[in-house]
């Protein structure tokens, strides 16, 4: 099946740009568009694979699948495009050739897959396993998603001879991965009769629930449990570093006339520094100095973040207030976001005595210290959604803090420049005070 869908996309990218120069042949070559659509192929397969568009949760999910196939095919293209910019070669490329064949081979693919993988879903039955469930003795385990269930008192995994063995694997034969359900003094000989089962066998171990084990390690001749770990790939944050440099390099040469003359109405109207320099929770909890246009009396700045601003707080500006309504004292994060300790999108940095509710916030939900897996955010999902301003109550912390986590354990690129583009439409919000 996978053999098939890298086929159909094979086709759907040399078609696409095929289809194109039907259309269009630039004056240079009539075949450059083979040697573009070959050049975007190959890395397409690199990054396809290893974005997993071939896994078989694609089946179950074939809008996922779909979507995994696109992107793959948007940052190859985005690659290719790149390395001929660097290799000075970019000129000799039809540029319509280039666009056309793009957005062809999007369209085939996008319809190919979504085609393919909805009739192989329901072909496999949305489910290209076949999971086995032992229940050893009354346990209360749900038999929904099984597609076997086996109670058989006559497989019994202390009783160590050829027979029982035997008809464990007849029971287990068609299986492609079978978990038990069994009281703890039983593990371990259930573990004796499936280590040569030849099938991916493993065992209940509701405790562990509350630790939410990512998987099992390895660590000087122990057995860990792995309970955390970065939320994106070194491949993921290749990619988003990449969108952050490019996004914060260009904003701040586009802007520079906009930040001289927002400095100079700062120090024109009150002494004291420019720019407010605080220091707040980044990545891995890790601190560092967070810049922002000055938008309060320089002595009356707030250091520690301990009082929330008010809708009509007297430490504003007249300046400030223009800016804080506009979020314009958010842009010198730029510069923090291509020093690296920032990124353009992810959860927004707290300063270290916020407080909702007369609570730090971590004392409200000790699930705060989890959204500092990754980059705090110039915006968010949080932003976007309209949870920013005053945190009076728990709510509005929890709320931020939900959102964060949900962009966290869901991330993609795509979901950046989709927070990116709403972020426009939030510049200007009631909360912004």
């Amino acid at each position: 099946m996978f053999a098939l869908l890298m086929v159909l996309d094979a086709l759907s990218i040399i078609g696409g740009f095929f289809a194109t120069s039907l259309v269009h042949r630039p004056e240079t070559t009539e075949t450059q568009w083979l040697a573009i659509a070959a050049a975007i192929l190959c890395v397409f397969f690199v990054i396809a694979i290893n974005g997993h568009a071939y896994a078989a949760d694609v089946i179950r999910r074939p809008g996922r699948g779909t979507l995994r196939g696109l992107q793959a095919l948007s940052v190859a293209a985005g690659a290719v495009i790149l390395a001929a910019f660097f290799l000075k070669s970019s000129d000799a490329i039809s540029r319509l050739t280039y666009g056309m064949g793009f957005v062809t081979s999007f369209v085939l693919m996008a319809a190919s897959r979504d085609l393919f993988l909805r009739k192989a879903g329901g072909l496999f039955g949305y489910n290209p396993y076949s999971v086995a469930l032992i229940c050893d003795g009354e346990q209360s385990i749900s038999r929904e998603g099984f597609s076997l269930v086996l109670a058989d008192p006559d497989i019994n995994p202390d009783n160590h001879c050829p027979m029982m063995f035997d008809r464990l694997a007849q029971a287990l034969k068609d299986v492609d991965r079978v978990v038990v359900a069994c009281r703890p003094e039983r593990r371990l000989s259930w573990v004796t009769a499936l280590k040569g089962a030849n099938i991916r066998s493993e065992i209940m171990i509701p405790e562990l629930h509350l630790l939410a084990p990512l998987s099992v390690g390895h660590c000087n001749g122990h057995t860990t449990l792995v309970i955390a770990d970065g939320p994106l790939s070194m491949f993921d944050r290749f990619v988003k570093r990449t969108l952050d440099v490019i996004a914060s390099a260009c904003a701040l040469l586009l802007i520079a006339p906009l930040l001289v003359g927002v400095a100079i109405a700062i120090k024109m109207e009150t002494p004291g520094p420019i720019f407010f320099i605080q220091t707040r929770i980044g990545r891995g909890n890790r601190m560092f100095k967070m810049l922002k246009f000055r938008s309060m009396r320089a002595e009356r700045s707030d250091q520690a973040g301990n009082a929330s601003t008010a809708r009509d707080d007297d430490r504003i500006t007249r300046v400030g207030r223009l800016i804080r309504s506009t979020s314009i004292d958010e842009l010198p994060q730029l510069i923090n976001v291509l020093l690296g300790d920032m990124s353009i999108v992810g959860p927004r940095p707290h300063a270290i005595g916020s407080r909702a509710a007369n609570k730090l916030f971590w004392e409200i939900d000790e699930r705060y210290w989890h959204r500092h897996a990754t980059k705090p955010g110039l915006t968010g999902l949080a932003q976007v959604r309209g949870f920013r301003g005053a945190t009076d109550h728990e709510s509005d912390l929890t709320n931020r803090l939900q959102a964060d986590l949900e962009y966290l354990n869901h991330w993609s690129i795509w979901k950046d420049i989709q927070i990116i583009l709403m972020t426009f439409k939030v510049l200007v919000h009631k909360n912004a005070y």
